[in-house]
């Protein structure tokens, strides 16, 4: 990175969390600048990889890996699964950049800040997001380590990532929601999923602020709204990635169970067994999803 290139960085950094879209603007163009004067290649598709799920970048051939600390404007990651890192090289004969760890409200960043990388990742070329991440079931039906492509999904964190001013050149003010998840992509993953023997369930994510895991009364609640898995996540980085004009395709591991009639204490170190024993299926279900792109 530049000297120029830093001190920019530094200078806009004064006022994260104040400017008008156009200072939104220059914050992604100092840090698109930073990431592509170690990767010059423009990506189709970008990846964010969720909790305990960072090893399906070891199914890439990577040409450079990048700190989030060396680039400008990004969010510094603060839960212990993430790696904090931008991985850029091939998969399946595709030019990709993956997120290995992501950003959350409950770290204390404003969800303006969370989907800051995936306007990034936009700027970088990517025409696709495929977004990962660990939840937990109110599905009886479902088990542990079963992997679920999100339909649609619900908002309960409070805020929205578009509210403030709007940059027109970054997408519409009032963004249609009626179809986030791409049903083409969809498709391609029951396809890969059929042709691999990977069970793949579909459902709705409802999204949580966190950081405590819920309630009975507060699962009861959740299931009666139409939801089958919540986290923590994945929401924020969907409705920017659609604001950008970005096809989008979620993929859920289901990690521990909430029915709140036989609900048990779920621990980190428990979920993060489950999704690293569901991570293989997780691999090659991704990687034949961006081979048929």
């Amino acid at each position: 990175m530049t000297a120029a290139a830093r001190e920019t960085g530094a200078a806009l950094e004064q006022g994260r969390g104040h400017g008008t879209a156009l200072h939104t603007s220059a914050r992604i163009m100092v840090a698109t600048r930073a990431v592509q004067a170690r990767f010059s290649r423009h990506p189709r598709v970008a990846l964010i990889l969720g909790t305990g799920l960072g090893g399906l970048a070891d199914a890439m051939t990577v040409e450079t890996s990048i700190g989030y600390a060396d680039i400008p404007q990004f969010p510094l990651s603060s839960v212990e699964s993430h790696a904090g890192r931008l991985v850029c090289g091939t998969l399946a004969g595709q030019t990709v950049v993956a997120m290995q760890g992501r950003f959350h409200r409950y770290e204390g960043y404003s969800l303006q800040q969370v989907t800051f990388p995936v306007r990034v990742l936009r700027a970088l070329g990517a025409e696709i997001l495929i977004v990962s991440n660990a939840c937990g079931s109110m599905r009886a039906d479902w088990a542990v380590g079963d992997l679920m492509v999100i339909t649609d999904h619900i908002n309960l964190l409070g805020d929205n990532p578009l509210i403030g001013a709007n940059d027109d050149a970054l997408g519409p003010r009032f963004p249609d929601m009626s179809a986030p998840y791409d049903v083409g992509l969809r498709s391609h993953a029951h396809a890969v999923a059929a042709e691999r023997g990977i069970a793949l369930r579909d459902g709705v994510y409802v999204a949580v602020t966190g950081p405590n895991l819920e309630t009975r009364a507060e699962y009861r609640w959740l299931r009666g709204m139409g939801a089958d898995v919540v986290g923590m996540s994945t929401v924020p980085e969907v409705i920017v990635a659609v604001h950008g004009g970005m096809r989008v395709l979620g993929l859920s591991v289901i990690t521990d169970r909430c029915i709140p009639e036989t609900l048990e204490p779920a621990t980190v170190e428990k979920i993060l067994a489950v999704a690293a024993a569901a991570e293989p299926k997780l691999t090659s279900l991704v990687t034949g999803v961006v081979g048929r792109l």
